[in-house]
């Protein structure tokens, strides 16, 4: 059981398709079983954590997630989703302090989850009340302690571009070995480092026996360096009992044969020392 405080932000990030949401529902579930109090927060506008972390399909469908919550976004910023422009008024500020005993969703033993969605209108960057509202929780729940909370985003790095991931303590990207994966990763750390995300981890999914000599092609081709753009590396194994399992992918943590499982655990306990220096058992 841990004890004192285990405060910390992660924020997951990377291309789509890498298992992003795979990991955030596995780790999730670790910091929890370790006695953490997990919050998992998912900001992905196609919303699979909650499948993910096996709420099951009924419940999960019955999630309204924030962006689409008409009545909290108005009660909260003084106006009605869809408000853009000079010539909206609503606060810039809103107090969304009950935002998760409110919307929360509990999972399990120390763990819950958030659903906050993606306002899905051109340019995403807009000021309108359904962002400002989405922006004032990630703030919010930047500032929560003695907590775990992990947010999932959505591919991409659109959300730095917005900061939503100011003030997190640790960016975890994950990329597999593809070198498109590998070349959005590399930017979504130098965009971590610039909103000042002190640690930056990568996470190489679903490793395998040709993993580290297609990552060194990779690195020999485009003359990038990892040690720079990186605090560690973690090499995450291939999980084919993945597939068999999902929608519940949760329930690989309780196979005690998983290396998956067990670098995740190994993960779990570097987010809690405050560090992340990665292990890179491949």
């Amino acid at each position: 059981m841990c004890t004192g405080n285990n405060s910390f932000r992660a924020v997951i990030t990377g291309k789509g398709g890498v298992g992003k949401t795979t990991l955030t529902a596995c780790l999730a579930t670790a910091l929890a079983r370790s006695g953490v109090n997990t919050l998992a927060v998912d900001e992905d506008p196609q919303m699979n954590l909650p499948h993910a972390m096996g709420l099951g399909v009924a419940k999960a469908s019955a999630i309204v997630p924030l962006n689409l919550n008409s009545e909290y976004i108005e009660e909260k910023t003084g106006a009605r989703p869809g408000a853009t422009g000079w010539g909206a008024l609503f606060k810039l500020n809103p107090d969304v302090d009950d935002v998760v005993a409110r919307f929360g969703v509990r999972v399990a033993e120390r763990l819950s989850m958030l659903v906050m969605g993606t306002v899905k209108q051109a340019g995403g960057g807009c000021l309108c009340a359904e962002n400002v509202l989405l922006d004032s929780v990630i703030r919010h729940l930047s500032l929560r302690e003695n907590e775990g909370i992990l947010l999932d985003t959505q591919a991409g790095v659109e959300h730095f571009g917005r900061a939503l991931s100011r003030g997190f303590s640790h960016c975890l990207v994950v990329a597999d070995a593809t070198f498109n994966a590998l070349s959005v990763a590399c930017s979504s750390a130098d965009l971590a480092r610039q909103i000042g995300i002190p640690k930056v981890c990568l996470v190489v999914n679903r490793t395998q026996s040709e993993t580290r000599g297609r990552l060194e092609r990779f690195l020999k081709e485009t003359g990038l360096s990892l040690d720079q753009r990186f605090d560690g590396t973690l090499y995450l194994p291939a999980e084919p009992r993945l597939a068999d399992l999902e929608p519940d992918v949760t329930r690989i943590m309780s196979c005690g044969d998983s290396e998956y499982a067990t670098t995740v655990n190994t993960l779990a306990e570097a987010l809690l020392v405050r560090s992340c220096s990665c292990s890179s058992a491949a």
